[in-house]
């Protein structure tokens, strides 16, 4: 047995065995065990589980194992529906009951308001799609440059590989229109994607959209959205869970309008999603996004839908508020922010707005808890913490929190 070069010899050998007990699963979808006080990671676990390992690398404060056995199973323990489940690493969650995976994110989300924001909440039921397999209405299998053996497989990375590819012929996850659509899509990108393109591999785009599944990033698609039709670029950013979206964005809604809140900032607003679908309830709304072509889509779905109380401007990172004509007193603001959450400018710019709700829809907790404690520490209260399971079987959770001014 070789040794790996890199590999700390504390506090456990290479390749040594252990029986431990999963205390929870962290936010990255990897369960936590202890031996003798030291954390040891695991995956495809669940809580309560007696599982044997073995260790493969040590860090300074924790341990990573690959899962040998279940010695104890846990009651919610279920047959994954992929069989390429545990190689492919596109899902950590299929063998848990679809009910406890609910409870879980929750879970993970109270724990890191705590963790990263120093909140202690009760965060709501995890809200579930309408659909937990064939929901996602846009993939994008991968593939390298062939090996040696003139293999070329296409799909998605391996479990715990940063390059590998496992061949994926069909996912499910993926909508059935994708499914059916993927085998010709992978036949052409070998046998008709070119020589030049073969030789470097490449990503394949499949997105089910009202025109059908569309493989042309730079195509405009529409989707449906509770009442309206949204038109986007398929290669861009759109939520991609078809099923549980409008639950969302009724949510939202039903938050960010009261009898004193005449006006909405959408701030992150993309091709308007969230500032079309809330207009009928407010007397204006403004939307802001840094991305010129989401602007001239979103004011296309405007007019669409006739909608004439909703006005779209490019934010500059400096000034995002500067050309807004109310002022905060009667305003909600929706922040919908990329993975990495808001940086220090945005939330100073915005807390010297001072609205007097802030809706903020996050696709990772860590970053949305990060930046609650700013708002919190800056005269807002947080009334309630809502995850939504846009992405079923897999680590990820969309958490909407509500904040409210406090009164002066």
């Amino acid at each position: 047995m070789q040794i790996p070069k890199n590999f700390l010899p504390t506090p456990f050998e290479y390749h040594q065995e252990l029986e431990l007990r999963i205390g929870h699963l962290a936010n990255l979808g990897m369960g936590v065990g202890r031996v003798d006080g030291w954390v040891v990671m695991v995956p495809f676990v669940i809580p309560g589980e007696l599982v044997k390992v073995r260790i493969y690398r040590n860090h300074s404060h924790y341990s990573e194992a690959d899962l040998l056995e279940i010695i104890e199973p846990s009651e919610y323990r279920v047959s994954p529906k992929c069989a390429l489940f545990s190689a492919c690493g596109g899902c950590q969650y299929q063998h848990i009951d679809y009910e406890e995976q609910l409870r879980i994110k929750t879970q993970q989300v109270q724990e890191l308001l705590k963790k990263n924001g120093d909140i202690e909440f009760s965060v709501s039921l995890a809200k579930s799609s309408k659909q937990v397999y064939g929901y996602r209405s846009k993939i994008t299998p991968h593939y390298n440059r062939p090996d040696k053996n003139g293999e070329q497989p296409i799909g998605f990375l391996k479990y715990g590989r940063r390059h590998d590819i496992i061949d994926v012929e069909q996912c499910v996850i993926a909508t059935d229109a994708i499914n059916q659509a993927l085998p010709e899509m992978r036949k052409k990108a070998i046998m008709e994607g070119g020589k030049k393109r073969r030789q470097r591999g490449g990503t394949l785009l499949l997105r089910e959209t009202l025109e059908g599944v569309i493989n042309n990033p730079k195509a405009v698609v529409s989707e449906k959205v509770g009442a309206l039709t949204f038109q986007f670029k398929a290669g861009e950013f759109f939520q991609n869970n078809p099923f549980i979206l409008p639950d969302l964005v009724e949510f939202v809604k039903s938050h960010a309008s009261s009898d004193e809140i005449t006006h909405l900032v959408d701030a992150y607003c993309g091709v308007g999603l969230f500032a079309l679908s809330l207009s009928e309830v407010f007397e204006s709304v403004v939307g802001v996004e840094i991305s010129e072509a989401a602007i001239q889509l979103a004011k296309v779905n405007a007019q669409i839908h006739a909608i004439d109380n909703v006005r779209f401007q490019i934010g500059k990172a400096e000034a995002i508020f500067q050309h807004i004509k109310f002022s905060g007193e009667n305003t909600s603001v929706i922040i919908d922010p990329p993975r990495k959450g808001c940086d220090l400018a945005f939330i100073e710019q915005l807390l010297e707005f001072n609205p007097r709700k802030i809706i903020y829809v996050s696709c990772d907790p860590a970053t949305q808890a990060r930046d609650l404690k700013y708002f919190v520490e800056k005269a807002y209260q947080l009334k309630e913490v809502q995850p939504f399971d846009l992405f079923p079987h897999t680590r990820h959770i969309e958490s909407v929190a509500i904040l409210e001014r406090i009164s002066d």
